[in-house]
């Protein structure tokens, strides 16, 4: 007598009726609750990546690598910075 494949996999869900049986409602909602996380979480992705696409058309005319306006620019850091001075004594 040889063993096939479909022996194997008729072994294996008897020994998981018999040994595991009191854990199995258990599994299966740890895997759907599991499930639900995966696919709430893909769905954020996907808005996430759509509003990052309009954001990048919205903000095209951006100046990116220059501060614009800084006081100290202004100020041509004569010793003169933008944070005020503590009152401690």
């Amino acid at each position: 007598m040889r063993l096939e494949g479909w022996h194997l996999i008729i072994i294996i869900v008897l020994a998981l009726v018999l040994f595991a049986a009191p854990k199995l409602p258990s599994m299966a909602r740890s895997i759907g609750q599991s499930m639900r996380i995966f696919k709430s979480e893909v769905r954020e992705m996907k808005k996430d990546g759509a509003s990052e696409t309009k954001d990048t058309q919205a903000s095209s005319d951006a100046v990116e690598g220059r501060v614009v306006d800084h006081p100290d620019a202004k100020a041509k850091n004569n010793g003169e910075t933008d944070v005020p001075p503590s009152n401690r004594v």
